[in-house]
């Protein structure tokens, strides 16, 4: 099977931070923000993506396009014979079905919103009540998950490269728009003080690994989610530049979601540890007290729409590119599997609210999202970090040599042998260390 390339490098980070950009950014980001503490939860996050982030992603793209292949197949081209790394290249597949599992449906509640704001029946729009709808829920996923693998049927260049040009260009615009307008809220400033200045008493162990997991989810380290566009790409840039233009847009994202959001809770008095309903009830109150309400409510849902899809159709491709290679299909066959597949793991989530609602895993009040959130946040994100970065910067594995090779090839900026350290050492500690610490002290009930 040929492999396909991206059309150019603007496609590539545009592409690559739409994987990144979505609802880790604008949905998760903030209601983990408000629940950790506000400014000291966002200090800790960047940190957390410069020191553990951005190696880890530079390790994932140059595994990429070193290997010219999907997370089930880089290992095996890459690792000594008679190594098994490549089994993790399966748990990176799981990861990625997990990861779909409860982001699919997610991606339906927005939709949704957008729908409802787009035909005025805003006015009584809850969240409780979206997610209490088996109905709803089942419909737009669905939706989700066919206009999807639709996109993904075209080839790479005219489907999902094009695509996501135009979605990443319009939501870089509309996200600016409304945090201008959100800036000018009544209570912007005491939202801004909670969302800026860092508490540094409400910061514990806790919160590092909160911040943690979320610089894994938002880039979607650790299942391959990256890797795949490394192996897409060609060798003219270095890919520790690639990574810190991908960083850039990401946390440009989030940080400006947080902008949108917590001077509207200030203003309208919610609660900004309401958890994942924030941004919906949050937003939808906005849009209650505003004039022009239902303008400003479909203009903030598009963009939420494009943030959602924009992840969901990089991940799609990763889970695509993986059925493929194993299964030597075209694009429009694996789309069928790939599509049946997550659409069967995210019924869970969609019912888990309503029909399955019995079902309560861990504390009162969790149900199939939390699974799927445990599994893949608390779990495969940090363990997969681990495995590609000792794969990588060790001699029982593929080796420093070879990839600072491959990872400085082309021009940029390059990583110096005063970063060894950095990525053979302190990243995979820290991730152990905050991994067992996470697990540890994990609310079980």
């Amino acid at each position: 099977m040929n492999r396909e390339r991206l059309g150019s490098r603007l496609g590539f980070i545009l592409l690559s931070a739409g994987c990144a950009i979505g609802c880790g950014n604008v949905w998760k980001f903030p209601w983990m923000a408000g629940q950790y503490g506000g400014g000291g939860f966002v200090l800790i996050y960047v940190i957390c993506l410069l020191l553990l982030g951005l190696p880890i992603l530079v390790v994932e793209l140059t595994l990429g396009r070193a290997s010219q292949a999907s997370p089930v197949r880089m290992y095996q081209k890459l690792e000594k014979p008679g190594h098994k790394w490549h089994i993790h290249g399966y748990l990176a597949l799981f990861g990625n079905f997990c990861l779909m599992a409860f982001y699919t449906v997610v991606a339906g509640w927005i939709i949704y919103y957008f729908y409802k704001f787009l035909v005025g029946q805003y006015v009584d729009l809850g969240f409780v009540t979206t997610i209490s709808n088996p109905k709803v829920n089942i419909i737009f996923l669905a939706i989700v998950v066919v206009v999807g693998f639709l996109i993904l049927c075209f080839k790479l260049q005219s489907g999902l490269e094009r695509i996501t040009k135009y979605m990443m260009a319009a939501l870089l615009i509309i996200i600016v728009v409304l945090a201008v307008r959100s800036l000018v809220l009544p209570g912007a400033v005491e939202g801004l003080k909670f969302y800026l200045l860092p508490d540094f008493g409400k910061i514990n162990g806790k919160v590092v690994v909160a911040a943690m997991n979320q610089a894994f989810f938002t880039l979607g380290l650790g299942i391959g989610s990256m890797a795949i566009f490394g192996s897409y790409i060609d060798k003219k840039r270095s890919l520790l530049g690639e990574s810190v233009n991908i960083i850039i847009l990401d946390s440009f994202v989030a940080i400006m979601a947080g902008l949108i959001i917590f001077p509207a809770c200030t203003t309208y008095g919610v609660k900004v540890n309401s958890g994942p309903g924030l941004l919906f009830d949050t937003m939808v109150t906005v849009f209650n007290n505003m004039n022009g309400g239902r303008v400003w409510g479909t203009i903030f849902f598009l963009f939420m729409v494009f943030a959602a899809m924009s992840t969901v159709l990089a991940v799609f491709e990763n889970i695509l590119a993986c059925i493929r290679e194993m299964t030597g299909w075209s694009r429009p066959k694996g789309c069928i599997l790939s599509a049946v597949i997550v659409f069967l793991f995210s019924i869970t989530t969609a019912l888990g609210y309503n029909v399955w609602s019995g079902f309560v895993p861990f504390a009162e009040g969790s149900a199939w999202l939390d699974v799927w959130d445990f599994i893949l946040n608390c779990n495969l994100l940090a363990i997969g970090a681990v495995v590609m970065t000792l794969f990588t910067c060790f001699k029982f594995g593929w080796g420093w040599d070879n990839f600072i090779l491959e990872a400085n090839m082309g021009k940029g900026l390059k990583i110096k042998s005063w970063m060894k350290p950095i990525f053979r050492w302190v990243v995979p500690v820290v991730v152990i260390f905050l991994y067992i610490y996470g697990l540890a002290t994990y609310n079980w009930q």
